[in-house]
């Protein structure tokens, strides 16, 4: 997030009091099992430790800092602050099988949507979270990135907005499938979301909420 210090309860509290139709976060697991919030797979850009995510336990992970003094969250602490919607990124099919366990446990099919570059993460999350919405993420694709997110059962395709066409949106659109663009963090962005008849947009800036519906 543009405004505190991503994936952190700051941020996502911050985004909530925004008024963000649905908050965006991304899930890893640490090297013990834990579900922990984190965009990229190494802590070095986002903390101030370095390494990779796996190598690392939950408790090595705590003491880092996340900016500002935040903590790395674990997926759990999420839920409690803030009262949103959802939308879980998953890396890879061993995230999607710890995620199905809180999911099921926690009773989060009508409040968690799951997102995932990886046509598989979203198959396996599907077959353990029987009624599990999903969203099929794309930067670069094919013709048939419609295709596969039907193929995966995925409702959703969000896709990079700087690459993003109407022949695209058509097609989804005629495959019943919703259609977001992110990241739409600039007013240009923003023109392009209404001119495509998007169905949403995540942002960086919650500020933007004013002039349009995202997920942050």
């Amino acid at each position: 997030m543009g405004v505190e210090p991503e994936n952190t309860l700051r941020s996502f509290v911050r985004a909530e009091q925004s008024g963000m139709d649905a908050i965006e976060l991304d899930l890893h697991l640490s090297k013990d099992g834990s579900l922990v919030v984190m965009h990229d797979t190494e802590v070095d850009r986002t903390t101030d430790g370095k390494g990779a995510i796996a190598d690392k336990t939950l408790g090595e992970l705590r003491e880092l800092d996340a900016g500002q003094g935040q903590r790395v969250p674990v997926f759990d602490e999420v839920l409690d602050a803030v009262r949103s919607p959802l939308q879980a990124e998953i890396k890879d099919a061993a995230a999607a099988r710890a995620l199905a366990e809180v999911m099921r446990r926690r009773d989060l099919v009508g409040r968690v949507e799951v997102s995932s570059f990886h046509d598989e993460a979203i198959a396996e999350i599907s077959s353990l979270v029987p009624g599990v919405r999903t969203a099929l993420i794309a930067s670069r694709w094919g013709a048939d990135v419609v295709d596969r997110a039907k193929a995966v059962g995925a409702a959703t395709v969000a896709l990079n907005i700087r690459r993003l066409t109407l022949e695209t949106v058509e097609r989804a659109h005629a495959e019943g499938l919703k259609v977001l663009g992110w990241v739409v963090n600039t007013q240009d962005h923003l023109r392009l979301v209404r001119a495509l008849d998007l169905d949403g947009a995540t942002t960086d800036y919650p500020e933007i909420r004013r002039t349009g519906r995202f997920t942050a």
